[in-house]
Order: C-alpha cells, then structure tokens, then sequence
C-alpha cells in the first residue's frame, strides 16, 4: 500500500501528533509499505526510510505551522497514494484532503487536537463558533475520520461530523516499564528530586508531571498542592508557560527536568511514585498511558481523554475539572498509602497491556483499506470510467 501522511507537527517539533506520526511511519516501514510526509519546514529530509517533503511555515508558540502551498497537490500528485493519512489536519491538513478530494485519493483523518477547545479558552467569543464550523468542514471532506476518544466521538458527534470511529493511540510497553525502577540512573534521579531523609523518617513522595509547558496543558493548577506535607514535584517538558508556571509554584520544591525523550524520559517516570495531569482540553492523554505503562497510579481530571484512560478507584482518580480542593483531595489520598500507589499503579500497567504501537497501528492500517474500499464502493455507484479510476 502506498500511504501519503500529511501532517501539522513533525520532527524536530515534539508533540503527541509528532510521535504518533513516527510510530505510523516506523510500523509502515517495518511493514512493507511505501510511504511519504508533507510537513512543516524544518523536518528532515527522511524517516524511516521515507521521504519528507516540507512547504513553508510561520512560527506560532514555538511551533511551526504549515500554510497552504501548491505544492501539496503536485506532490500528491506524483506519488499517486493508495490513501492521504491527516494528521491532526488544520490549515496544512485541510488543503491535503481537499486535493486528495480533486484526486480521487481517499482520505484518513486523525482528530486530534481541539482547535475550538483552543478558541473558547482564550474567550475569543464568536472565534469559538467558527473554529468548531471549520473543524466540521476540514472533516466533513475526509472518506474517514479517527478520533481518539470517546469525548472527542461525542462532540463530532453533535458537531454533525459523519464517518467517525475510534482509533486509540499506542505506547511503548517495553521502554516505559516497572522494571525500568531498577536502573541505577532511577535511584540517582530519586535522589537528586528527594533526597535521602534522616534515620526514622519518611522520604518524600515525587508528583511527576510530563508534558508541553503550554496554556492548555494548566500545570499552574498545581499550585492547589502547595502546602501538602510529605512532596516534591518533578516536572518534565519545556514550552511558553514555564515563567508563569514558576511564578504559580514559586515556594513549592520543585525539579525541572526539562525535555526528555528516550531512555531518560522512561527514567524520569520510573523516579515518580505517581503522576498528575490538570489539563482539561486533552482529546486523548498519550503522557497517561505513558505513566500507567511504568506502573504508576495517575490523578487527572474528569475532561477529555483521561476519561476513557483512568478508572476512578482503580488505576487513579479523576478529580472535577473545576475543583483544585479535589485535585489537593485525591493526590493526598495517594501520597499518604504507599500500598495504594503501588496497587493502582499494578492495576495501569495492566489496563494497557493490549495497547503497543504495533497493534495500533494494525487496526490504523485496517482504516486505510476501509477507506480505500468506501471509495471504490462510490466511484461504483457514481459509476466513475474506468480509465478515470486509479
């Protein structure tokens, strides 16, 4: 199969669409298939193997965003895919699937970040209307769109979306694993974020926290933990609110770790004894799958993706979005029952276990050939030449 993946966020820019890109485009490769990327100026020439084609882009918050160019098109064109893989499509994305449209190339989009989320928090007023029209549009042109969790299905649902199903993300069940606690750099990471207490004391307890330092992701509602005895927040990622995330922890005995990837980032979650995400706009939540895959038992808020991913009671607890006391409430209830932890964080591990990226990407590449088949099934029915079908 030929795939063409058009996509928003590429290398070196980290993000959740980022790695889910080059997941898919690894798996294509290891796979068979024959694949290329449109991306943002800035990317490689190559991944995995693959060519990356880049057209111009303006710098928005640290990341490049890709603008319309003719050369998307053109590009399509020549490489004569079996299918357009979206991701996460927006300007760049939108202009892919409608010339994939022109050339009757069937489309898959992955929904995956919340624009309209994005407009309604700034209070941009009418913008938020606007934005969620321009979603409903940029979809409504895909043979297929992938959301990521049910929150994300309920809301192109009522948005009047059409041809929507679920597409979980995947996560490295081997490099982010218990065992990884074992590793001599854990104990010294340990260390350095909560040192060694006197004889008969007890060691403080680390709240881990991975992610963009960005408005969206709200690691400013930390602050509801300050004054909580017994803990040490480590934080791991970089972005644009890192001074005024300060600002809120100002006081708090913090560690900034700053971005990880790799071998160092599976070591700073194996250094956590539990893990925090406050923001309330996540359409899935990779970095809680993430943690559970380490073992560890996670307090996230009830929005979003932590839905699907979290069992209240069981592998964490979700705490109302609106409420820092119950956000405080239920880290507390963690922090003081080491069995609790390791009991809840047994229980993650095991609520993943059916999630690598080998097996999501199966079911992702099973969407394509879906895709593929629905538009056959129209140019049949439209009874399209023959000469005219690919």
């Amino acid at each position: 199969m030929r795939i063409a993946v058009i996509s928003e966020s590429f290398l070196p820019t980290i993000s959740g669409v980022t790695t889910s890109v080059c997941k898919v485009l690894e798996h294509l490769a290891a796979t068979g298939h024959e694949a290329m990327v449109i991306a943002p100026y800035g990317a490689p020439a190559e991944y995995a193997g693959f060519p990356v084609h880049t057209v111009s882009a303006l710098n928005y918050r640290q990341f490049p965003v890709g603008i319309p160019s003719p050369q998307v098109q053109k590009l399509l064109a020549d490489f004569r895919p079996d299918v357009l893989h979206a991701a996460s499509p927006f300007l760049l994305g939108a202009q892919g699937i409608s010339a994939a449209n022109r050339l009757d190339i069937p489309s898959v989009a992955i929904f995956q970040t919340d624009v309209a989320g994005y407009a309604h928090r700034n209070h941009l007023g009418p913008a938020t209307a606007l934005a969620w029209r321009f979603v409903k549009w940029v979809h409504e042109g895909a043979t297929r769109t992938l959301v990521p969790s049910s929150s994300s299905m309920a809301a192109l649902l009522r948005l009047g979306v059409p041809r929507l199903a679920m597409w979980n993300r995947g996560v490295d069940l081997n490099g982010f694993h218990p065992n990884v606690k074992n590793d001599p750099a854990v104990a010294a990471l340990r260390e350095r974020i909560s040192p060694t207490p006197p004889i008969g004391a007890r060691r403080d307890v680390i709240v881990g926290y991975v992610g963009r330092m960005a408005p969206e992701k709200q690691v400013e509602r930390l602050r509801a933990l300050r004054g909580l005895p017994g803990i040490r927040l480590a934080l791991v990622g970089d972005g644009p609110s890192v001074p005024s995330i300060g600002r809120a922890l100002a006081g708090m005995s913090v560690t900034w770790l700053g971005r990880l990837s790799g071998a160092e980032l599976a070591v700073a979650y194996a250094s956590f004894d539990l893990f925090v995400h406050a923001g309330t706009e996540e359409t899935f939540g990779q970095t809680i799958q993430e943690a559970h895959a380490a073992g560890l038992p996670v307090v996230a808020p009830y929005a979003g993706g932590p839905i699907d991913l979290v069992a209240h009671g069981e592998n964490g607890y979700l705490f109302r979005p609106d409420d820092d006391r119950d956000l405080r409430h239920w880290v507390s209830q963690l922090v003081g029952d080491p069995a609790l932890r390791a009991r809840m964080g047994e229980a993650g591990r095991r609520a993943v276990l059916g999630r690598s990226w080998p097996t999501v990407c199966a079911d992702l590449v099973d969407y394509y050939e879906q895709a593929i088949d629905e538009r056959r099934a129209v140019r049949a029915h439209t009874h399209v030449p023959p000469s005219m079908q690919r």
